[in-house]
């Protein structure tokens, strides 16, 4: 008998607070009408930032701005210099062939990725051993709905490779092109080549130029 009414005082007990607490839910969540209030709120700062949103007023600064302007001589945030400093001219292309150096040491892991962006980005051009005969430089054609048609053939780019003998557009032979200028070249473009800066990361481009420089030696 006694413990069938602790089970009946237990399960009233709970059932007193689970209204309880659905009383105070339903109270405190309803607005008094008059107001945009959605009451009591449950861990605010998972929604509303801690940190200052760039355009707001900051008391912390004597300006009052959020936003400052940053020290003289220092870098954004994944800002890459090559562009500020050496701009899409023959004369910053000599220097940059003269002045920049790779920063990534030679590893075959380093070589083992340039190969892999060179394939992806530049063979279709260059050709998988940079001898200027990618597949966009020889005959092709397609069949579709319209029927067969052959496709435009892109002039063929000189040959990387020391036994090839071929001359730069920029004057020089192309395997004794530096690593400043083949950067450059990636970076900004040449002739009917385009630009690959939005295809390749800084890293991606250093890589690619030190497996170029694998290909000059052939």
């Amino acid at each position: 008998m006694k413990e069938n009414m602790l089970v009946m005082n237990k399960k009233n007990f709970l059932g007193a607070v689970c209204v309880a607490v659905a009383f105070a839910a339903v109270t405190t969540a309803c607005g008094d009408g008059t107001t945009r209030s959605t009451g009591l709120e449950f861990s605010r700062n998972m929604y509303d930032p801690i940190a200052y949103n760039p355009d707001q007023p900051n008391n912390n600064f004597k300006n009052k701005q959020t936003a400052q302007t940053p020290p003289a001589g220092t870098d954004p945030i994944g800002f890459e210099r090559f562009g500020a400093d050496f701009k899409n001219t023959v004369e910053d292309y000599t220097r940059a062939g003269a002045e920049v150096t790779n920063p990534l040491p030679v590893t075959k892991e380093n070589l083992a990725a340039g190969e892999h962006l060179f394939i992806a980005n530049c063979a279709v051009c260059h050709g998988k051993e940079g001898k200027g005969d990618g597949s966009i430089t020889k005959d092709r054609q397609v069949t579709d709905s319209r029927g067969t048609r052959k496709l435009e053939n892109f002039p063929p780019p000189p040959s990387y490779a020391q036994s090839s003998g071929a001359n730069s557009s920029r004057g020089g032979l192309m395997a004794d092109l530096t690593v400043g200028k083949i950067y450059h070249t990636i970076y900004y473009g040449l002739n009917t080549m385009g630009s690959h800066a939005s295809q390749l990361n800084p890293e991606e481009r250093w890589k690619v130029v030190m497996y170029v420089q694998e290909l000059q030696k052939k």
